[in-house]
């Protein structure tokens, strides 16, 4: 069977995508993946009246927070593989914060990842990969009717992340990229889900307020308010396996890009590389999984003379993004419910480091709510019942 645009893939037809469940698989138990998951089920009675902590949208579109249902889980690590998703989250070196009460049993069994590059040279140091061959991923995806692919793998897993982006498509599911490996962001691959009819928002999850976004507010306000700024540094410093990861200097590029990119683009001014560093520093294990980042900011205002801004920011690293892809999943299933494919231009542009096409944030809010409105699930049946019509001759 076709999706709207004539494409084939494992799902089949766009009516199979208007289900009232947001069916998601994630690849890489880590702490990421902890925080989503315990939100999951901390906020399944969340009143969509009322303002949340920690919830832009308790009701996306006509998905509730309880409407997302975990389906397969993908890791190498020994401790994980083989367990149920509900206790791999809270296995191996995973330090987050604790937050949900009880998570239950979710019939999740994690199931054997691909490596490829996943392992780096430090985390060889604490993760013993599980025996056995990689899973057949396509299958599992398909049999467990999966929508949308979540990817967690570590930062510098680049052939790794396109071996699943290729899996993920193979299988006909809609994909968020949260790490900087760029594929949204990219023609090549953006044109291959196009084709596929599949949708996917990345590339490299944004905190909700996390450091990049503090930093483009106040580079923003800068230039907004008439001073130029000459000089911005941005130096993170964390404690759990994503920074431990990192002081592989190798694996860093695609994340300094991401960060830099992130900032620079909407400042308004072009500053000489040498002025601007922004990018994470060191590994500090007492810290756990909670980030401190330091920024700061020079500039010239009126009369030229001097001023600057200093700010730090403290904050747990892995629940911070987990609000961002609980909105990110569910806006990719409407994508699917109307037969979007492609990066989603507004979710990337407010959820992402480094989308297709960066927006400042203001309007980058702007379009994602259009972007909601115009898919929301109560509109999909008639929208899928107007592309159904045979064209009048």
């Amino acid at each position: 069977m076709s999706t709207t645009n004539g494409s084939t893939n494992g799902h089949g037809s766009n009516a199979r995508y208007q289900s009232d469940k947001v069916r998601v698989a994630i690849i890489g138990t880590g702490n990421c993946a902890s925080s989503f998951v315990q939100g999951i089920q901390y906020y399944k009675d969340a009143d969509p009246k009322q303002q949340v902590p920690g919830l832009m949208h308790v009701n996306l579109g006509g998905y509730h927070v309880h409407d997302i249902e975990f389906s397969a889980a993908f890791d190498i690590d020994i401790d994980k593989v083989g367990k149920d998703l509900s206790e791999a989250i809270f296995s191996g070196q995973n330090n987050t914060l604790r937050f949900a009460d009880h998570v239950p049993n979710l019939g999740v069994k994690v199931e054997r990842g691909m490596t490829h590059d996943g392992l780096g040279k430090y985390l060889k140091m604490k993760i013993t990969k599980a025996p056995g061959p990689t899973a057949d991923i396509v299958s599992i995806l398909r049999e467990t009717k999966t929508d949308v692919v979540v990817s967690y793998l570590p930062v510098g897993s680049e052939q790794a992340t396109k071996w699943y982006v290729e899996q993920i498509l193979e299988a006909g599911c809609g994909m968020v990229n949260c790490i900087p490996v760029f594929i949204a962001g990219t023609d090549y691959w953006n044109n291959r889900f196009v084709k596929a009819g599949l949708p996917i928002i990345g590339d490299d999850i944004k905190s909700q307020v996390g450091a990049t976004i503090v930093h483009r507010t106040l580079a923003r306000l800068f230039h907004e308010r008439g001073v130029k700024l000459v000089k911005t540094s941005q130096l993170n410093v964390g404690g759990n396996m994503d920074f431990y990861n990192m002081l592989e200097r190798e694996r860093l590029e695609s994340k300094k890009i991401s960060k830099t990119q992130a900032v620079t683009s909407i400042m308004g001014v072009e500053l000489p590389s040498d002025d601007v560093y922004i990018g994470p520093s060191d590994y500090v294990p007492w810290l756990l999984d909670r980030k401190w980042a330091h920024i700061r900011l020079e500039g010239e205002a009126y009369g030229r003379a001097p001023m600057s801004i200093e700010s730090k920011l403290e904050v747990w690293d892995s629940p911070n993004s987990a609000g961002v892809v609980t909105d990110a999943v569910r806006c990719v299933k409407l994508a699917m419910n109307n037969g979007l494919s492609g990066q989603l231009d507004g979710p990337s542009s407010y959820l992402m480091k480094s989308p297709k096409n960066q927006r400042p944030d203001d309007e980058a809010r702007e379009a994602i709510e259009e972007y909601i409105a115009a898919n929301a699930r109560d509109r999909a049946p008639k929208l899928a019942a107007v592309k159904s019509e045979p064209v009048a001759k």
